[in-house]
Formats: C-alpha cells, sequence, structure tokens
C-alpha cells in the first residue's frame, strides 16, 4: 500500500517510518489527522491518548467522526479507523486524561516522537517539560480555534510566535527554549465561543504529521 510513499522517499526510509514509535496526545480536530497521516505515512507504531467520546459538535472538524459513532470512544473509533486504512500497524489506545499521577506511567514505553494535540495548559507544560527533561522530541500545536487562514499556520520556535492566547501562557513557562510547536500568526476573531472549521485545524495537524515524518528521513 506504501508503492508511492516508497517512490519518493525510498525503501530505506519506509523502513525507518516503520520502526518508529509515536505517540500522540489529544485526538480532537488536530490529533486526528495527525494520527490518520502517521498511520497513511507507514508509521509502525502509535499509542493514542484521549479520554473523550464523539459529540455532535466534532463533526465539523474531526476526521475520525460520523453520524453513526456519536457517543463512542474517540480512542476506539481512531483505533478502529486506522486499522481499516494499515491492519499492519500497531496501536495502543488510552482512554485517559494525562496528569501527574500517569505521566510517569505512560512514558515507561519508549517513543521516538511525541505529538501534543490536547487543549490543556496545564497538560501541555507536563508533555513538554518531560519531553526537554528526557530529551524526547516534541511538537506541539497551539491554538487553532477562532481563526480561518491556514495559509497562517507554520513550524516554528515557542519564543517566535504572536498572536496566540495559548502560545503567550506558554512563553511565560518555557521562555527562551527551544521547543517546536505548530502556531499561526493570525490574529483571533473576536468572538465568546471557540468556533471552528474544518481545515485550519486539519492543516495544523498535518504540519505536525510532516514535522515528525520529515525529520525521520531527513
Amino acid at each position: 500500500m506504501f508503492t508511492r510513499l516508497e517512490s519518493l522517499i525510498g525503501n530505506e526510509n519506509l523502513i525507518k517510518l516503520k520502526n518508529t514509535n509515536v505517540l500522540i496526545i489529544g485526538l480532537g480536530g488536530v490529533g486526528g489527522y495527525a494520527f490518520e497521516a502517521l498511520v497513511r505515512s507507514g508509521i509502525g507504531s502509535l499509542t493514542i491518548v484521549d479520554n473523550d467520546v464523539i459529540e455532535l459538535s466534532n463533526l465539523n472538524r474531526q476526521i475520525i467522526t460520523n453520524q453513526s459513532n456519536i457517543g463512542n470512544l474517540k480512542v476506539s473509533e481512531a483505533k478502529k479507523r486506522a486499522l481499516n486504512i494499515n491492519p499492519d500497524v500497531v496501536i495502543n489506545d488510552l482512554n485517559i486524561f494525562v496528569d501527574d499521577d500517569n505521566l510517569d506511567d505512560l512514558f515507561k514505553t519508549k517513543y521516538d516522537y511525541v505529538i501534543d494535540a490536547c487543549d490543556t495548559v496545564k497538560t501541555k507544560i507536563l508533555l513538554i517539560d518531560y519531553c526537554l527533561n528526557n530529551n524526547l522530541k516534541i511538537i506541539s500545536c497551539l491554538g487553532t480555534a477562532k481563526k480561518m487562514d491556514p495559509s497562517r499556520l507554520k513550524i516554528m520556535n515557542l519564543k517566535d510566535t504572536n498572536y496566540d492566547p495559548l502560545a503567550k501562557h506558554l512563553r511565560k513557562h518555557f521562555k527562551d527554549k527551544d521547543v517546536k510547536v505548530v502556531c499561526s500568526d493570525e490574529k483571533v476573531k473576536d468572538i465568546a465561543d471557540l468556533g471552528s472549521n474544518s481545515f485550519v485545524p486539519a492543516t495544523a495537524s498535518l504540519l505536525c504529521a510532516s514535522y515528525v515524518i520529515n525529520d525521520i528521513i531527513k
């Protein structure tokens, strides 16, 4: 199934992808698309973490959702979808909320990359701190709500971000540390709710996946 990819990157790099283990935290508008992109790119092992169920409001932007799986666990639906794409991929699905109590247990498994696609500031700080302290490669996706221009998204260093309220919180904690993020320089819309669309989170997720893939194959 990876003949088109192999013709682009070569068999040696395809083997590298197969031998890679990636952890994804959060399976919403960003995490779900990133997960599928990695499955379709031949990543051999993935751990997916989310403690939510699918809701009707998720349908506009979350690739794992449809009318028939509302109310089901996100991790279970994502795993089912992935195995229908590539039956050989190894998937560990964890229906948990990451916090101080389970962080060490989560990282008893060795991961090559971590994609932070969660939307909780405390959890993001925990993940980034752990990865920086343990020399693990992580890319963190910042805010995608209240934005309409996917072309303004890019991979950058946290200290170079602007117009992102979530980034502002993180910059205070990490200051000049080297933290790779996906962030938009688009100003957020002045609306009360966290309005969202299908294409900004999806674009951010694909940038996360591309960071992992391109770093592997150099």
